[in-house]
């Protein structure tokens, strides 16, 4: 009996990827999201999509974006690069809601505070600068850097409950927590490239350790507890993670940024915390690089 070599390479295709997703085509056991990606290239923009696969909303940046917030209302919230530089609240029309300039050479990070204010991530020179929605500034943290060009200074950044700082340090492949008036009270390094980390309940650290291709969770005491990488799911084609999202039930959603390996990999999954992958978006012809993913039909933690 004679077997065609398209059946074999087809069959050893389905073998090697464990059944991965690219595109829209997915197994019969993952489930389709409605979720929302910041598109790096080609050409800056958010992009929602429909469980379906079809393109619900899209919307062009300002100037160079990494992150965004989809907020309670339907709004959307980001940083943006470029003259000027900032923070922006637009609705699902396309009018800007709310904008803030900053006085530094560029932004990129932000966080959306309880109360209404928004923690902004400057760089050049690097501090987080917390503002109300008049624009006025409520305080200022200095932030520790050794990387002198703005640009690679800082990315995500997050107010602890303990009024602390937690920020990711690019340049530095470093994630610091700081008190409100710039002290360093806890660090870990080297994470290279490192785009995102959050604070868990229990006290640890989960970080996107960036070029390091893998999400590590780490104690106060700088242990590594769990780890996800490229060796526990090589068909994801891991290059950089970037953005985190903890869903309720404490399954992660993480970027993938696949510079210098474009159209390979995976741009964002999702996994569980037995290292099980549940949902993967490569659709390489949508988009080039994906620098973070929002679920939207899941409530995060």
């Amino acid at each position: 009996m004679r077997i065609s070599f398209k059946i074999v390479t087809a069959v050893f295709a389905a073998i090697l990827y464990g059944g991965l997703a690219y595109g829209h085509v997915h197994r019969a056991e993952m489930k389709a999201h409605h979720f929302m990606f910041m598109q790096y290239s080609p050409g800056n923009r958010l992009v929602e999509l429909s469980p379906a696969g079809t393109i619900a909303w899209e919307h062009p940046m300002p100037g160079l974006a990494v992150m965004f917030k989809v907020l309670p209302g339907g709004h959307v919230m980001y940083a943006y690069g470029g003259t000027p530089t900032g923070v922006q609240e637009v609705d699902r029309d396309h009018k800007v809601i709310w904008d803030y300039h900053a006085q530094c050479e560029q932004v990129l990070g932000f966080e959306l505070q309880p109360n209404g204010n928004v923690l902004v991530g400057e760089q050049g020179p690097c501090q987080a600068v917390e503002v109300n929605r008049a624009g006025e500034v409520v305080h200022t943290t200095p932030l520790i850097t050794m990387e002198k060009p703005a640009h690679r200074q800082m990315r995500s950044l997050h107010k602890l409950p303990n009024g602390n700082i937690l920020s990711c340090h690019e340049g530095d492949a470093t994630v610091r927590e700081v008190t409100p008036e710039g002290k360093l009270v806890w660090g870990y390094s080297p994470v290279d490239s490192v785009f995102d980390a959050i604070r868990l309940k229990n006290g640890n650290t989960l970080i996107g350790a960036g070029t390091q291709a893998r999400i590590i969770e780490v104690t106060p005491d700088k242990k590594i507890v769990w780890e996800f990488g490229a060796k526990d799911a090589p068909q994801l084609g891991l290059t950089w993670i970037t953005g985190l999202q903890i869903l309720r039930n404490g399954n992660i959603v993480a970027a993938n940024f696949i510079r210098g390996n474009e159209g390979k990999g995976v741009h964002a999954f999702e996994v569980t915390r037995d290292k099980r992958v549940l949902w993967t978006f490569a659709d390489h012809k949508m988009a080039t690089l994906v620098s973070m993913a929002r679920y939207l039909d899941e409530k995060e933690k």
